[in-house]
């Protein structure tokens, strides 16, 4: 029996996702990465591709200690 890893493989067997549950496993741990940078995409890909849950509780909600480029108006 194939084993269901993540969300496609569930599509591609099932051909739906309705039953599909992400396992929060061992190498599920939360990420400081901003909202909307590369980093956190990278993250939240990784995450869907190994069957993980795309949210952890524990990540970043928020901009705090960060600082931005500021490009002068010409």
């Amino acid at each position: 029996m194939q084993k269901i890893k993540n969300v496609f493989d569930a599509i591609l067997k099932f051909g739906h996702d309705e039953d599909f549950v992400p396992d929060a496993g061992d190498e599920f741990v939360p990420t400081d990465a901003p909202a909307g940078s590369e980093a956190k995409i990278e993250v939240l890909r990784r995450r869907v591709e190994q069957g993980l849950p795309l949210w952890h509780e524990e990540d970043r909600c928020d901009y705090t200690g960060l600082t931005g480029a500021i490009r002068p108006r010409e």
